[in-house]
């Protein structure tokens, strides 16, 4: 009996790292912010590049944070990228609900 636990919860723990790695992990989707300029107290706008398949699309999470580190913006963009074109660039006005000091990429997974 104890076996047959020690499996159960040894395929639950291999199938939730698979979810985890499918969700956050695949590296084909890095992306890197190139700049974020326009601060203001209601927004801030970011510009970044995500590596993406030919032809491809992506969800990215983008975040703003505050002088203390206070998320103060989050939103999930769509990022498609022209046929032949791998690394394409983007620009978002991140809405924020305080005055931020930095914009960032959270993370980038392919668009279903």
């Amino acid at each position: 009996m104890v076996a047959l636990l020690v499996v159960a919860v040894f395929a639950a723990g291999v199938g939730l790292a698979v979810r985890l790695y499918q969700q956050y992990g695949d590296p084909s989707y890095n992306a890197q912010v190139t700049r974020y300029s326009g601060i203001s107290d209601t927004g801030i706008d970011l510009e970044f590049r995500v590596n993406v398949p030919d032809g491809g699309k992506a969800i990215c999470v983008l975040r703003a944070r505050s002088r203390d580190g206070a998320e103060v913006g989050k939103a999930e963009v769509a990022v498609a990228a022209a046929p032949g074109e791998t690394r394409p660039l983007t620009r978002y006005r991140l809405a924020t609900s305080a005055r931020p000091v930095i914009g960032e990429v959270v993370r980038c997974r392919a668009a279903e």
